[in-house]
C-alpha cells in the first residue's frame, strides 16, 4: 500500500460486485454503551446458557460472557451484539461441558444428555424422540430458529458460516425432522400425548 492510501479509495477502485462487505467495528464506547448491552441482553443470554448447561452454571457463564464482551468490546460488530453474545455463549458453554463430560453408560439414554435442556418440557413423547433422534447441529439451528426467533442471517454470526449456508442448514434439518418425526409417530403411535 501506498502512503495516503485508504479504505474508500481501494472500495472506489473494485468494479463489478468485487467490492468487499466489511462490518463496522464499533468505535470506543463508554460505560453506558456496556450497561445498555448488558441490560438489554443479560437475560436472554441467561436463557440461552441455561437451554445448554447446568443451571448452577448459568450465572458464572453470564459473567464470563459479558466479562468477555467488555474485554472485546472494540471488537464487536455494530448491530450484531446479539449474534456476538450468543457465539461467545456458545463457546464459553461448549468449554464448560467438555470439562463437565459425564461417565459413560452401560445403556444409552432415551434423552441425549449433551442437549437442550429446556427440549424436556415437549409433551409430546414421539415429537421429543424425534427431536433427539436428530445430530446436534441440527437441534442447535432448529432451537435458534424456533425458541430463540433468529433469523438466517442470525444463526450464521452465532455458527459461523454465511446467511446462505445457515439457511440451507436450517431448511435440511426441519427437513430431517419432520422425516424423523413422520417415522417416530409410526413407530409409537400410542406414544403420542393427547392434547385435549
Amino acid at each position: 500500500m501506498t502512503a495516503g492510501f485508504s479504505m474508500s479509495d481501494a472500495t472506489s477502485e473494485m468494479q463489478g460486485g468485487n467490492a468487499l462487505n466489511v462490518v463496522p467495528l464499533r468505535p470506543r464506547v463508554n460505560d453506558d454503551w456496556f450497561a445498555t448491552l448488558f441490560t438489554d441482553c443479560s437475560a436472554v443470554v441467561s436463557r440461552y446458557i441455561y437451554r445448554r448447561t447446568s443451571a448452577d452454571a448459568v450465572e458464572d457463564l453470564t459473567a464470563e460472557t459479558f466479562a468477555t464482551a467488555w474485554r472485546k468490546r472494540d471488537e464487536i460488530p455494530e448491530g450484531f451484539e446479539l449474534q456476538w453474545l450468543y457465539r461467545t455463549a456458545g463457546f464459553l458453554v461448549a468449554n464448560h461441558n467438555r470439562k463437565h463430560k459425564p461417565v459413560l453408560l452401560e445403556e444409552f439414554p432415551e434423552i441425549a444428555q449433551d442437549s437442550d435442556p429446556s427440549a424436556i418440557v415437549i409433551e409430546d413423547d414421539s415429537l421429543r424422540k424425534a427431536f433427539y433422534r436428530l445430530s446436534e447441529k441440527d437441534r442447535k439451528v432448529l432451537v435458534l430458529a424456533a425458541w430463540e426467533g433468529q433469523s438466517s442471517e442470525q444463526i450464521a454470526e452465532i455458527i459461523g458460516g454465511t446467511a446462505n449456508s445457515a439457511a440451507v442448514a436450517l431448511s435440511r434439518a426441519r427437513a430431517r425432522f419432520s422425516t424423523t418425526f413422520a417415522q417416530e409417530s409410526d413407530e409409537h403411535p400410542a406414544s403420542r400425548t393427547s392434547s385435549n
